[in-house]
């Protein structure tokens, strides 16, 4: 198979759709709750007018002009000013297990840090075992429940990261 080059770039307009195809496609392929999930965020259709704020960024990974990923950095709803949410990062499964979830999940702490939050917190499911992994390595703790308001209830995994 060829090997492609991947770019991690900010979400344009015209990236709404196929993020919002890899986003729901992963849920389908992995047998995630739909409901309570960003599966049935009214955002994750039009991803690009969702991150449009000074203090949050939406990142995707494209190749060839194709989209196969995203991840993105936003204030944590109904929380501290202090705390951002790490949201919506997921990857085609083309491209799992080359790296990019790293360079992603770094790529969204440093814009975090530049936005002056001194807490990430994120929320994740169960069933998501390597990026549960990939969190725990990069210094995420988990937490007894939810922080803020996300309406995630099917999201089991709760975790922040000083920044």
């Amino acid at each position: 198979m060829k090997d492609f080059s991947y770019i991690i770039r900010e979400i344009k307009p015209e990236d709404n759709l196929q993020i919002c195809n890899v986003i729901r496609d992963v849920f389908v392929e992995l047998k995630l709750p739909l409901v309570g999930t960003a599966f049935q965020d009214d955002e994750t259709e039009c991803m690009y007018q969702s991150y449009q704020n000074s203090r949050e960024k939406y990142f995707v990974i494209e190749s060839n002009g194709v989209i196969y990923g995203g991840g993105g950095i936003k204030p944590l709803k109904n929380g501290d000013d202090n705390v951002c949410e790490l949201q919506k990062m997921y990857f085609s499964k083309s491209i799992r297990g080359k790296g990019l979830g790293k360079k992603m999940l770094l790529k969204c702490l440093n814009f975090a840090t530049e936005s002056n939050f001194k807490i990430c917190y994120l929320e994740t499911i169960t069933q998501l075992k390597s990026a549960i992994i990939l969190y725990d390595k990069f210094g995420f703790k988990k937490i007894d429940g939810p922080m803020g308001n996300t309406c995630h209830f099917s999201c089991d995994v709760h975790m922040i990261k000083n920044l």
